[in-house]
């Protein structure tokens, strides 16, 4: 198990269509070419034998004395820096690839590894190991020369090339190299993934790739630009904007939820999903937030992706919109298991494909809505026509059991968050018609949208719980309904919803980290526990803000900024010891970070003007005097 990095040890590159995980090590043990989702070529985060990999460190001394590693962006981009601090001198690898922002997709990827020294003499070690189609395909070797070889995969060649200073060496059919550098001097390896057979890329100097680095730090500098956050958390907020792009393919903008595959919610067990495609409640929550960063092209982008999605829509076979697609839209995500890996740590199964794809979800038609209605832009006619057909089937099919928004394997039931999305479906689509003075069946949706307020409200809240509960046949609490008061169901100050935030407190709040549910209350089909699920953590955050509960919200807040990783990266959840377990990095809990830290600073500034601040919480929640808002040792005052 000594081979498998923590989880939270690693940064993530990419060129905006498919992304690459680095060990604080220097290894490359993550890469999936030419998109997101396509198999891999280096998943020895999956398998330490059999994934593949490609490592460039300095060399361990050999002789007792220590050397330690850092690893670090270059500030507002995604250029990675691992920092090798040997008893002789201090080195440094730069990973990065040239964001390729163009709407037709690449064959062609390229990933630069540039070793340089900063002060005395380092000695590195590279080794190239790939194992294609995710280590299920053998491959051959070409060597050219000392400079160049060539792994020919089934479908994928990938081109390895050195520049002056590195001699390249066939070790098997893979290929090492080991080099000495002293201070000033720098040298690379360019990685380069083509269809199989494709002419080999031309050998860049040294000069060629110091010129790439600049262009992928100018990149990402003039795109954060447009970003008009100026709160309290710019860097956090930055990163995760960073890794929202990074998580974006580009020629359609469909963000996918995580870069990885197989990664465990708890370690050793099956809970060990294939993340890498594009779920439509995520990506249509990210709409709004997107929007209020200043990233409207991205958001617009989206957007056309959702509608061309319900436009493609196939009546005749049943729901108009499955929960997930791949990045190009694709509705096949067939899952299967790779019987060949051991997992990560031993986590098995390792699935690739999604089989949650053909669950009912019926909450994603309210996320949808929500998404392409939000900014005052519902699109073009044809689009509305889409979108009111849409609708139209919702009405007839909104009043059955589903799997509900965590994709359980248990069967289906009356889950209370997917009656909330539908009566936001129908909420949103009936002001846009007004709004817009759009034909629709205002009749029909009025009585629907009622219909589920109605229900969510008779048979969602429970008496005894004083609280609005998981699904009507149960007392079970369920973290989802966080976002009662965000999408405006009721306002974050009702007395019923202010009940249900004490309930859930009580129970799925552990020192500010919050679980979905109880699977031992609620089963959910599956084997083993989980960690407790970042998403849900910063929407607890915005709603304790909303609520009027500041001091919780930003001690909570500043509390899960500790569990980032190194770089400022969260994958899907936490562990008992803090560990971060799950797909990595995952879009959703950066997506909720931004809007925690939004809500956060739109209710912290407005507390200056409300002196009065929440004494009941600060005195029973702590033990100990919490500072009031506006006080400079709250950080609110001047």
């Amino acid at each position: 198990m000594s081979n498998y990095p923590p989880i939270a040890e690693h940064g993530m590159i990419g060129d905006l269509q498919t992304a690459a995980l680095v060990s604080s090590g220097g290894v490359l043990d993550w890469w999936c070419t030419p998109r997101f989702d396509s198999p891999s070529v280096f998943a020895s985060l999956l398998d330490a034998e059999r994934g593949g990999q490609c490592s460039l460190a300095a060399e361990d001394p050999g002789d007792g004395s220590e050397m330690t590693t850092r690893q670090l962006y270059l500030s507002d981009t995604a250029v990675l820096v691992t920092r090798f601090m040997a008893p002789d001198g201090v080195g440094e690898v730069a990973d990065f690839m040239v964001p390729l922002d163009t709407g037709t997709p690449q064959v062609r990827h390229r990933l630069i590894r540039v070793a340089r020294v900063v002060r005395g003499t380092v000695s590195f070690a590279l080794a190239c190991r790939p194992r294609f189609d995710y280590g299920r395909a053998s491959h051959t070797l070409t060597v050219p020369d000392q400079h160049r070889a060539v792994f020919h995969g089934p479908d994928t060649d990938l081109h390895l090339q050195s520049t002056t200073g590195i001699a390249l060496r066939a070790e098997g059919e893979d290929v090492t190299a080991r080099f000495r550098l002293s201070a000033g001097q720098a040298a690379a390896v360019v990685l380069t993934s083509t269809a199989g057979g494709d002419d080999a890329p031309r050998r860049p100097s040294l000069d060629e790739v110091v010129r790439d680095l600049q262009a992928c730090r100018s990149f990402w500098l003039s795109w954060l630009r447009s970003c008009t956050y100026q709160g309290r958390w710019q860097d956090q907020v930055r990163r995760s904007a960073i890794t929202l792009k990074l998580l974006t393919y580009a020629p359609t903008g469909a963000p996918v939820a995580a870069a990885t595959m197989g990664l465990p919610e708890q370690v050793g067990g099956e809970r060990n999903w294939d993340y890498r495609y594009t779920w439509v409640r995520d990506a249509s929550l990210s709409v709004k937030a997107l929007i209020d960063l200043g990233f409207h092209e991205e958001a617009y982008a989206f957007r056309r992706w959702l509608r061309d999605r319900i436009e493609a829509r196939d009546t005749a076979t049943g729901d108009p919109l499955q929960i997930m697609y791949r990045v190009d839209g694709d509705p096949h995500l067939t899952e299967e298991t790779l019987g060949h890996l051991e997992g990560y740590r031993g986590s098995y199964p390792v699935r690739a494909g999604n089989a949650a794809a053909d669950q009912l979800q019926l909450d994603i038609y309210g996320e949808a809505s929500d998404a392409l209605i939000v900014g005052g832009d519902i699109g073009a006619i044809r689009g509305w026509k889409a979108l009111t057909e849409v609708l139209d089937w919702l009405s007839d099919h909104w009043d059955q059991p589903d799997e509900g928004i965590w994709e359980t394997r248990g069967g289906r039931k009356d889950f209370t968050y997917s009656r909330l999305m539908t009566w936001v479906a129908f909420d949103r689509a009936l002001r846009a018609s007004q709004a817009f003075s759009r034909p629709a069946e205002t009749e029909r949706w009025t009585r629907t949208r009622d219909a589920a307020f109605r229900q969510i409200v008779e048979r969602g809240w429970h008496d005894k719980r004083k609280a609005f509960v998981q699904h009507y046949d149960s007392d079970v609490l369920d973290a989802s309904l966080l976002l009662m008061p965000k999408v405006g169901f009721l306002s974050p100050h009702d007395p019923d919803w202010l009940s249900t935030l004490d309930a859930m407190d009580g129970e799925l709040v552990s020192d500010s980290l919050v679980y979905r549910y109880d699977p031992s209350a609620s089963p959910d089909g599956l084997r083993g526990s989980e960690g407790t699920f970042n998403l849900c953590s910063f929407f607890y955050v915005e709603a304790l803000a909303r609520s009027g509960r500041l001091s919780q919200a930003r001690y909570a807040f500043d509390k899960m900024l500790t569990y980032a990783n190194h770089v400022g990266l969260f994958a899907e959840e936490i562990g008992p010891s803090g560990e971060q377990l799950g797909n990595f990095p995952q879009a959703f809990t950066h997506l909720a970070l931004v809007t925690a830290a939004m809500a956060l600073d739109d209710e912290l500034a407005a507390a200056r003007t409300r002196p009065e601040a929440d004494e009941q919480v600060r005195a029973a929640k702590y033990g100990f005097t919490v500072p009031a808002e506006g006080s400079a040792a709250d950080g609110t005052g001047d």
